[in-house]
């Protein structure tokens, strides 16, 4: 009894660590790389983001997950599509109705999360495999490694570019603002920096063809 509750929590650990580190959808996968770049100028934004990105992925997934035995093989991408969708529009409703400031700096980029593929990519890797109690920690854990990079790469850029942090001065007065860091250029190179720090610290390399 007790190794099976030992096992069964070990599971769930690898499952958080994988989507956080060794598999975090960003750094190592290099999934949700439009939005990672265009909409951490600034940590708010990205937070939101984040957050609806997350309760996509845990929400779509469930649903696949306690679906995968009903939804045909021949029809399961179409499904996924409606099914993302549905929570998609719910989140993008939500931004509009009580953060409409928010949700006018992330624009398209709400609704385009349909189109991310690490929601896709956990619905057809992970979700129609696994029973629902796995699922949701993987996508909590998907979600979760998306966050974490955007907000690191959203901290830097905006610190750099505006002297702020969550809207809150943080530098002084006499700060020169970098104008490049609010615009792509300036994401590239924070995420590229971001990208290469984490996979020192997981110890992912791709070899060589």
């Amino acid at each position: 009894m007790k190794k099976w509750i030992r096992l069964k929590y070990t599971k769930w650990y690898n499952i958080l660590k994988d989507g956080i580190s060794t598999n975090n959808p960003i750094v190592i996968s290099v999934l949700g790389i439009c939005s990672a770049l265009a909409i951490t100028n600034k940590v708010s934004n990205a937070l939101a983001m984040g957050i609806g990105v997350t309760f996509v992925i845990i929400a779509s997934s469930a649903v696949i997950s306690l679906l995968r035995n009903v939804i045909p093989s021949k029809v399961r991408m179409i499904a996924y599509m409606v099914i993302i969708s549905v929570f998609v529009i719910a989140v993008d409703m939500f931004l509009q109705g009580f953060f409409p400031t928010i949700a006018k700096s992330l624009g398209a980029y709400v609704g385009l999360i349909i189109t991310n593929c690490i929601v896709m990519g956990r619905a057809e890797a992970f979700a129609v495999k696994n029973p629902l109690k796995y699922t949701l920690v993987d996508g909590f854990a998907s979600g979760l490694g998306y966050t974490i990079v955007l907000l690191l790469v959203a901290s830097v850029r905006e610190i750099l570019a505006f002297g702020t942090w969550f809207n809150l001065p943080v530098m002084s007065q006499g700060f020169t603002t970098w104008t490049i860091m609010a615009m792509a250029p300036g994401g590239f190179f924070v995420l590229g920096l971001f990208v290469w720090i984490i996979r020192e610290l997981t110890k992912y390399y791709e070899e060589a063809v």
